[in-house]
């Protein structure tokens, strides 16, 4: 089985598992999401949803945001770990959207990459949920999985894992296919425990690379 056969049952198989999938990060404007994606760097998804809301509440767009004193956000986000970090990110990052976009979230790849704190994980993140376009988010559970199936070859840079899979990947299937990585990877496919193959909708054809 090549590759691009494999991914195709894969993507088949995890359609069954998970018909319905999202972005497991609460958020109803494209500027709410580049918050969460960067406040979610080493934090889990619950609690940057549990934290978003009272910086939401407080500054309800981004120009309010802009405009905020770093240490009142760095007070809000704190419990989403590095707080100082990201509260310098998010001010920037809502500075700029201000200053050169009309306080609009970009629509480029290229583009996002330039907002402080955005790199191609958050941006293909933003391209493919907020702007329906092709997109491949190589978060950990998209590189352990693409791995373990045998989609890559022992390769762990996220940059590589993205563009091995975009070789492979149909560009109309990549942005779900991520969120469903994310789902089996939580429910059966995990990290910290013995993955659970003997559930997987996707052991006769996974490599088990473990």
């Amino acid at each position: 089985m090549t590759k691009k056969e494999r991914v195709k049952e894969v993507i088949r198989l995890l359609k069954e598992e998970y018909p319905e999938t999202v972005c497991t990060l609460d958020y109803n404007e494209a500027w709410k999401l580049l918050v969460s994606v960067r406040l979610a760097a080493q934090c889990t998804d619950e609690r940057v949803n549990k934290i978003v809301p009272k910086l939401y509440e407080k500054y309800p767009d981004v120009d309010a945001l802009a405009n905020a004193d770093v240490n009142d956000i760095e007070a809000i986000v704190k419990p989403c770990g590095l707080g100082h970090s990201k509260a310098r990110d998010i001010s920037l990052c809502m500075k700029m959207l201000r200053d050169d976009y009309d306080s609009k979230v970009p629509d480029d790849f290229d583009e996002l990459l330039k907002l402080p704190g955005v790199g191609r994980k958050s941006a293909n993140l933003i391209m493919g949920d907020v702007f329906n376009k092709p997109a491949i988010v190589t978060d950990t559970h998209c590189i352990r999985l693409s791995n373990r199936i045998g989609l890559v070859d022992k390769e762990k840079d996220p940059k590589k894992v993205e563009m091995a899979l975009r070789k492979i990947v149909p560009a109309e299937e990549g942005n779900d296919l991520c969120h469903r990585f994310v789902d089996h990877g939580r429910a059966v496919c995990t990290a910290r425990t013995t993955p659970k193959c003997e559930e997987c909708c996707l052991n006769s054809i996974c490599k088990k690379v473990i």
